[in-house]
């Protein structure tokens, strides 16, 4: 078994090396094949492993490094929640690999990205998989490295470079914040495995201090990495990357890390109920932040990109209010229908020539019926209809928030009501109407090849079925449940909620789908119905233009960070270098020339202007001894 577990993230990074130093001389076919072998035997591993699991297993490498009593192993812990990241992040990675054969199949750095890509899954596997904090930060910093290689990979285009190297910089703050948590629970508890700091959690009284500390630097961690305020304005740039790499990392991967930290670190979490209340309210206003900016973006991956922000605050919510399970099974749907939204834009863009713009879109359901159809159902999903995968997750949510707070619950539900705006905007503008596009364009407007229609039935499938993870409660007790079941026992300290009555499952749920049928007609009507279209962004007023602007957050950034650390960096180049650093060098340097200068003067080789000197030395010795002896 052992074998097994150590096999399923090494798979990955042979592939990595393969197609990395051999791309360049073997044909396309076989570093596709290669590349998708590291990632789809890696997943049926995990499944084999998911239905051959009785009790958590801990699979030791060798013992990286000991100092004392305080002893850290290379090894991997493979427990209930291990396994299911594992296969989310293999699942949903073979099939955006699988989409990537026709995506980039005409590009020249196709060897480079399918290597890149296999290493983003190795890292993330280590990060997921890893029986300790160290083993998770090792992969936490490879999935940030891969990034910045995916989003910058068309480097040639400077914007590019530029949101590469803007999200490698955030996730290093967050980074930070990652280290210093860790280094906190090494201090205090004297080791970094999970199951000691379970084991050792409850020697502390709830809201301790050092608890405190420890949470919220590590949710800072999660902060970078999982995209909250206000650590996330990278995510949005992100989509500079080729649109697989959108969907790898914002379906399945790399934003729910930190989600992924809080709920390992659950241990300690429940015992820090203030830090709880500081990533609900956090959650809260990143949610709806990003749905009123996604309401009026007009490039289809920018309103992904902040529908994924958005929904990743509210998993922090469930996560606040303290529904792991709830949050785990959002990330589980999230990554179903989110990678097919992602997927079924980047077939949107393919058969639009690379135009991303919906303002130049229209009337694609009959050209891309496919892709039409797939990316419906991801739509209907993440808006909440029934019978679909993400509103039993939302659905669950929404139950846990009520029982914690009402009015957390409102502002919630708001924020879901906007999901439905923005995304039914998208899905009118994109395939209803007429095509706004150019006849160019409109001749070369095709179905996307089989290899990429693949991958998007398969999340179609699973966006039907996945609500079936964890139905709820009230219909029956059975079926209902089970991956909240399936995770229970690594779960510690956790309280368990009271169900709500029956009624008052209803009631809620009833609401919910009322507020999104109103929402929905209302967005049919205006986009459908009356054809309304894109607004230019420069004759937008109000509310639309903070929300076309992103709320001006990034030119807030500027103002109170970038500008002045490049003025700062001006300055101590054009001063302190110049005049301070290289004044006190070159100043010693003349310093010493005129001394010697001066002292040339006096070794001039004559031999009686030395017998002068010394007679003057003398001279001045025995007048001063004179004068010292009185």
């Amino acid at each position: 078994m052992e074998n097994i577990i150590f096999l399923i993230p090494v798979l990955p990074l042979i592939g990595f090396i393969i197609c990395g130093l051999f791309g360049s001389k073997i044909p396309k076919s076989a570093i596709g094949t290669v590349a998708n072998l590291a990632v789809w035997i890696p997943f049926f591993l995990s499944v084999y492993l998911f239905y051959s699991f009785t009790e958590p297993i801990k699979a030791t490498m060798f013992t990286w490094f000991s100092i004392d009593d305080f002893k850290v192993n290379f090894s991997f812990q493979i427990d209930q929640l291990s396994l299911v990241m594992m296969m989310i992040v293999t699942g949903i990675g073979s099939l955006i690999h699988l989409y990537s054969i026709g995506y980039m199949h005409d590009d020249k750095g196709f060897y480079k990205f399918f290597s890149y890509l296999n290493l983003f899954i190795f890292s993330m596997l280590l990060l997921v998989m890893g029986s300790n904090f160290l083993i998770l930060f090792i992969g936490w910093e490879g999935v940030g490295f891969c990034s910045y290689l995916l989003i910058g990979f068309w480097y040639k285009n400077k914007e590019y470079g530029y949101a590469a190297r803007k999200a490698f910089v955030m996730n290093r703050i967050g980074d930070l914040g990652l280290l210093l948590g860790i280094f906190l629970v090494a201090f205090y508890f004297g080791s970094i495995e999970y199951t000691d700091i379970s084991a050792l959690a409850v020697n502390f009284n709830p809201n301790d201090p050092v608890l405190i500390a420890a949470t919220v630097f590590l949710f800072i961690g999660a902060m970078g990495k999982s995209a909250q305020i206000p650590l996330y304005t990278w995510l949005p740039d992100a989509m500079a990357g080729p649109t697989p790499v959108s969907a790898l990392i914002h379906a399945a991967t790399m934003v729910t890390a930190g989600i992924y930290l809080v709920i390992r670190s659950n241990a300690i979490y429940t015992l820090a109920p203030l830090t709880l209340d500081l990533i609900m309210y956090i959650g809260l206003a990143t949610s709806i932040l990003a749905a009123f900016i996604g309401l009026r973006q007009n490039d289809i991956k920018k309103v992904l990109a902040y529908s994924t922000v958005s929904q990743l605050g509210l998993m922090f919510v469930a996560l606040g209010v303290g529904a792991f399970s709830a949050a785990l099974f959002h990330v589980t749907t999230h990554a179903f229908f989110k990678a097919l939204l992602f997927l079924g834009a980047g077939s949107v863009i393919h058969a639009m020539s690379g135009e991303q713009d919906m303002r130049y879109m229209g009337g694609l359901r009959k050209k891309i019926p496919v892709t039409y159809i797939t990316f419906l159902i991801a739509t209907l999903a993440i808006c909440g209809i029934p019978p679909l995968a993400g509103m039993f997750s939302k659905d669950e949510i929404l139950v846990a928030i009520w029982e914690k707070n009402k009015i957390i619950w409102g502002l919630t539900l708001f924020s879901a009501a906007l999901t439905c705006i923005y995304m039914f905007r998208l899905l009118f503008l994109t395939f209803f109407g007429d095509f706004r596009g150019t006849r160019e364009q409109e001749k070369h407007v095709h179905e996307s090849p089989s290899v990429m229609t693949v991958p998007l039935l398969i999340l179609a499938l699973l966006t039907i079925v996945g609500g079936a993870l964890n139905l709820p409660h009230y219909l029956g007790e059975g079926i209902s449940q089970k991956m909240h079941h399936w995770l229970s026992p690594v779960y510690v300290n956790l309280h368990s909620h009271a169900e709500p009555s029956f009624t008052t499952e209803m009631m809620l749920l009833g609401i919910t789908l009322a507020v999104v049928a109103v929402v929905s007609f209302a967005t049919y009507n205006k986009y459908v119905v009356r054809k309304a279209q894109a607004d230019i962004v420069e004759n937008m007023t109000g509310w639309e233009k903070y929300s076309a602007h992103a709320a001006y957050v990034n030119e807030l950034y500027n103002e109170i960070v970038v500008n002045p650390t490049i003025s700062l960096g001006r300055f101590l180049k054009n001063v302190v270098d110049k005049y301070v650093i290289n004044g006190v060098v070159e100043g010693t340097a003349k310093a010493v020339r005129g001394c010697g200068n001066v002292f040339r003067f006096v070794q001039n080789g004559n031999v009686e202007f030395y017998v002068f000197v010394m007679s003057i030395g003398i001279f001045v010795l025995l007048l001063v001894s004179g004068f010292l002896s009185h």
